[in-house]
């Protein structure tokens, strides 16, 4: 029998003849760094394996302000996320509360009501109060001097109304007075201006300026057809766009413009027959 050792079992001899022993302590360091090694294994294909996982799933949304985690301190801004509303509503409508003060100042008082199809996803008193600022700008129609506006909720005492509708409802509605927009445009029939929920939100292609520039344009183009105001053409390269010219159909070589009067003085175009 091969002799035994303090320092252990004895482990086969070399070639020389004589017995090797391994010190306990060694035999011990070998298994726990073989163990160390075997859980540090089993750590990473974890790691591994949750990574892999989460790759497979949708990542996060990325905030529609900036990109780059920049969050608000900076960063590139993004690009605008589509616009969602819906084509269709309920084909009802609510009406603003309350009502404006005169604005004008002089000529007669044109009472104006404000109403949206429900089912858009936009308030009807938001949409007013955007209305009521265009209408009562100094460079809108009251500064002629000789015309005034005021918002009522009455429908009885308002002398047009101003409907923010779907594509399907304005266009069964235009209808209805002959005019056909193609889902498209907005339209005007008497005592009914009609804004087209599309156009509210996405203005028109290749504009050439903000979605608050191009509603105010439809405002007072649609309410100048309710004034009387007929369509007008761009006088010429580089030169702002008549109000009344059909700016959703393309500016013609004009810049995008959004007020009938510029500098206090009537701006207009030749009268398109």
């Amino acid at each position: 029998m091969t002799p035994s050792s303090r320092y252990g079992p004895p482990q086969p001899p070399d070639p020389s003849g004589r017995p090797v022993y391994v010190r306990p302590t060694l035999v011990r360091m070998h298994r726990r760094r073989r163990r160390s090694l075997l859980l540090g294994l089993l750590v990473l294909a974890t790691a591994i394996g949750v990574t892999l996982y989460r790759a497979g799933e949708p990542p996060p949304e990325t905030p529609a302000t900036t990109q780059g985690g920049m969050g608000h301190g900076g960063g590139i801004p993004a690009h605008p996320v589509p616009t969602s509303y819906p084509s269709v509503g309920a084909g009802r409508f609510t009406a603003a509360d309350g009502e404006t003060p005169e604005h004008g100042a002089d000529g007669p008082l044109r009472r104006y009501r404000v109403a949206v199809e429900r089912g858009t996803g936009q308030d009807a008193d938001t949409f007013a109060a955007t209305v009521d600022e265009v209408l009562a700008d100094p460079r809108s129609w009251i500064a002629s001097g000789d015309l005034r506006v005021q918002r009522v909720a009455d429908a009885g005492a308002a002398d047009f109304t101003i409907y923010l509708a779907t594509p399907v409802t304005s266009e069964r509605m235009c209808a209805e007075g002959g005019l056909t927009t193609e889902r498209y445009t907005s339209c005007r029939l008497p005592g009914q201006v009609i804004i087209n929920l599309a156009r509210w939100m996405e203005a028109v292609p290749d504009y050439g300026a903000s979605l608050d520039t191009y509603r105010t344009y439809v405002i007072n183009h649609e309410v100048g057809h309710e004034f009387g105001e007929e369509h007008e053409a761009c006088p010429g390269p580089g030169e702002p766009a008549p109000v009344m010219q059909q700016q959703t159909y393309g500016l013609n070589g004009c810049v995008a413009n959004a007020w009938p009067y510029l500098d206090g003085r009537r701006y207009a175009g030749d009268i398109v027959p």
